[in-house]
C-alpha cells in the first residue's frame, strides 16, 4: 500500500575513521554521466545482479545523488559489507577471510579494495553469490537513509494479482511501523479492507492486545512486532492476533494468513466527492496521480453548480503522494503568486517552485484533513497550504517522508535505481523530511470513534467552515 511504499529508509551507517575528503565536482559529474544513464524505452527481462551492477549503482549515487559529492562513501561500502557478513552468518557459511578492508576516503581506491574482498568471499561460496550480491546492493542504498531512494528489483507482485488487488491481512490499524516514535496505545483496527481480516469477522475498533504472542507496546512505546500487521509479498507466514472488542467485552484469538484480496471499489477511486451539510464540498484525494488536480477542481465545480458553498474539505488522509507538479497545481487553486516549495542541492543553491497562476482560484475557505499517511507530494501540498495561509490543516502530523523527488536510473541488469537529485524544503525553507507538517488543529481518532464510525477530524473541519 502507498503508506508502506514511502516508509523512511534505514539510518545512515558511519564508517570508522576521519571524514573523507570532498571529491572535485568534475569527478562527480564524470561518475554521473557514465553510471547514471537516462531511461530509454521498455527494459528487458531482469538478469542476475553482479558485482558490476553494484559498482554501477555505487558510482551513480556518488555522481548524481543530491549529496553524493559530499557524503562519506565509506559509509555505503561499510553497510554493504556488513550486510554480506550477516547473510553469510544466516546461511551458516561464515568465512575467516570475510573481513572489511581498510578504507581511506579515496572513492576509486576504496571501491577496488571492496570489490577485491567481495570477490574473494563470493568465490568461496558460489551458491550464495546471487543472494550476497543482492543484500549488498540493498544495504548500500538503504545506508543513504533516504525515504525516496530505492532499488527496484525482482517480482514484487503475487501470482494471479490484478490492478487494484491488495496483499496482506486485509486490515489497517491506527499504528504503522513508521509511527513507532509518535504512536500511543492502544493498538486498534481502523479499517477492514477484505481478505483474512474480513473472513475472520474483525471490525473497526477491535483492540489488538498481542501479535504472535507479543504486546504491541512496551513501556508505552510501539514495538517492532507491529510490522507483522503489514506483511508484504512474498511473506506469507500466518499472524496470530489476540483481540478485544470493548463494546461487548469479548476476547478471542485468530490466525490470519496473508494473501491477495479484492479492494472495495470506493477505496480504488483516486478522487471521490460528495456534498456535506448542503453547503460543503467534500473531496477525498487518494494520491497525486496525473490529472488529479484537475479532477479535484472538476469535482468541486460540479458540487458548486446551482448552489452557494461555504467551503471545501479536502481529505488527504492516507495520501501517499505522487506528482509534485500536481501538488503545485492544486495549491494554485487556492493562492496565486507564491512559492510552494524549494528544491535544493547540497551546496544550498535552491530552485523555487511557484504557483501556476493560470489555474483559476476556487475562492472558498479550505480545510485539509491530514494524518501520518500523508506523505511526499501530499506533504508538499499540506506545507504550502499551511505556510501560505491558504487553508487550515486538521488531524495529525504528516509522515515526514519527503526527502525530494526521485529520478529513476536503469542499471545494466534491467533493474532500476532511484533517488533524489535535490532535496525538498517548505515555502518557509523549513525542513519537513523526517519531521512532517503539524496540523493547525490536532484531532486524533480514538478507539471509540473507530468502533462507532465517528470521524472527529471531519466534524472539526465542518465546524470551522461553518463559523
Amino acid at each position: 500500500m502507498i503508506r508502506r511504499a514511502v516508509t523512511a529508509g534505514l539510518a545512515l551507517l558511519l564508517a570508522a575513521g576521519c571524514s573523507a575528503p570532498t571529491p572535485p565536482r568534475g569527478q562527480a559529474s564524470a561518475a554521473a554521466s557514465t553510471a547514471c544513464p537516462a531511461p530509454q524505452g521498455s527494459p528487458g527481462p531482469e538478469t542476475p545482479t553482479t558485482i558490476d551492477v553494484v559498482q554501477q549503482a555505487y558510482f551513480c549515487i556518488l555522481g548524481a545523488y543530491y549529496s553524493g559529492a559530499t557524503l562519506d562513501a565509506r559509509a555505503l561500502l561499510n553497510a554493504g559489507f556488513t550486510a554480506l557478513v550477516q547473510e553469510l552468518n544466516r546461511s551458516g557459511r561464515d568465512l575467516p577471510g570475510a573481513t572489511m578492508p581498510a578504507l581511506t576516503g579515496d572513492r576509486e581506491a576504496d571501491w577496488t579494495a571492496f570489490e577485491t574482498a567481495f570477490r574473494n568471499v563470493t568465490d568461496q561460496v558460489p551458491g550464495l553469490r546471487d543472494k550476497l550480491t543482492v543484500v549488498t546492493l540493498e544495504a548500500i542504498v538503504a545506508a543513504l537513509g533516504d525515504n525516496h531512494a530505492r532499488w527496484t528489483h525482482g517480482n514484487r507482485r503475487p501470482p494471479g494479482s490484478y490492478d487494484g488487488d491488495g496483499y496482506g491481512l486485509g486490515l489497517e490499524a491506527n499504528v504503522t511501523p513508521g509511527d513507532s516514535g509518535v504512536a500511543v496505545p492502544p493498538l486498534f483496527v481502523t479499517a477492514v479492507q477484505g481478505g483474512a481480516a474480513r473472513a475472520a469477522g474483525l471490525r473497526p475498533g477491535d483492540v489488538i492486545e498481542s501479535i504472535d504472542g507479543s504486546a504491541p507496546f512496551v513501556d508505552g512505546k510501539a514495538g517492532p512486532v507491529i510490522a507483522g500487521l503489514y506483511p508484504e509479498y512474498p511473506r506469507a507466514r500466518p499472524v496470530r492476533l489476540r483481540l478485544l472488542r470493548p463494546s461487548t467485552g469479548r476476547r478471542w484469538s485468530v490466525t490470519l494468513k496473508p494473501g491477495l484480496f479484492q479492494r472495495d471499489l470506493a477505496s480504488l477511486q483516486v478522487v471521490r466527492s460528495e456534498l456535506l451539510d448542503d453547503d460543503i464540498a467534500y473531496v477525498r484525494l487518494r494520491g497525486f496521480a496525473p490529472d488529479s488536480a484537475d479532477r479535484v477542481l472538476r469535482a468541486i465545480a460540479r458540487l458548486r453548480k446551482g448552489r452557494t458553498l461555504s467551503g471545501v474539505v479536502l481529505d488527504l488522509r492516507g495520501n501517499g503522494g505522487g506528482s509534485p507538479t500536481e501538488a503545485t497545481r492544486l495549491v494554485s487553486a487556492f493562492t496565486h503568486g507564491k512559492v510552494t516549495a524549494y528544491l535544493c542541492k547540497a551546496d544550498d543553491t535552491c530552485e523555487a517552485l511557484r504557483t501556476d497562476d493560470t489555474v483559476e482560484l476556487v475562492d472558498l475557505p479550505l480545510a485539509v484533513l491530514t494524518d501520518r499517511g500523508c506523505a511526499s507530494a501530499c506533504e508538499h501540498f499540506s506545507s504550502a497550504i499551511k505556510d501560505l495561509r491558504a487553508g487550515l490543516l486538521i488531524g495529525t502530523r504528516t509522515a515526514g517522508v519527503i526527502s525530494g523527488p526521485a529520478r529513476p536510473y536503469p542499471l545494466s541488469n534491467y533493474t532500476t535505481l532511484s533517488f533524489p537529485t535535490k532535496h525538498h524544503l517548505g515555502p518557509g525553507r523549513e525542513v519537513i523530511d523526517r519531521i512532517g507538517v503539524a496540523p493547525d488543529h490536532h484531532v486524533v481518532l480514538s478507539q471509540e470513534d473507530a468502533a462507532t464510525g465517528r470521524d472527529p477530524a471531519l466534524a472539526k473541519a465542518l465546524t470551522l467552515l461553518h463559523r
